[in-house]
């Protein structure tokens, strides 16, 4: 392993953040539902398939929406990655739209 290069454990631990967003709901943002770290994102994972949620990994997007308190609405700056996700979300499964 290279000295030089310094992991943290928490850039190692799986990050899972759920969002919710009803399709075609003026003046709604995207809001965090459930967020959590190692054994709680897996169970947010697990959760999810157990619905049938689509499941994105963007770990980037990831880490930014795990700071967000539960219960608030993705900040602005966030919007266009995140409809980004969403829309790559409708493409895969353009029954998703029509279901909200």
């Amino acid at each position: 392993m290279n000295p030089d290069l310094q992991v943290s454990p928490l850039e190692l631990e799986e990050i899972a953040v759920a969002i919710r967003y009803l399709f075609g709901e003026k003046g709604e943002a995207p809001r965090v539902v459930a967020s959590g770290r190692g054994l709680l994102a897996k169970k947010i994972i697990e959760e999810a398939k157990k619905h049938n949620v689509p499941i994105e990994k963007e770990e980037q997007l990831a880490r930014a929406l795990a700071k967000i308190p539960v219960g608030l609405e993705i900040p602005p700056e966030l919007w266009e990655v995140m409809a980004e996700v969403l829309a790559h979300i409708y493409r895969l499964d353009g029954s998703l739209a029509n279901e909200r």
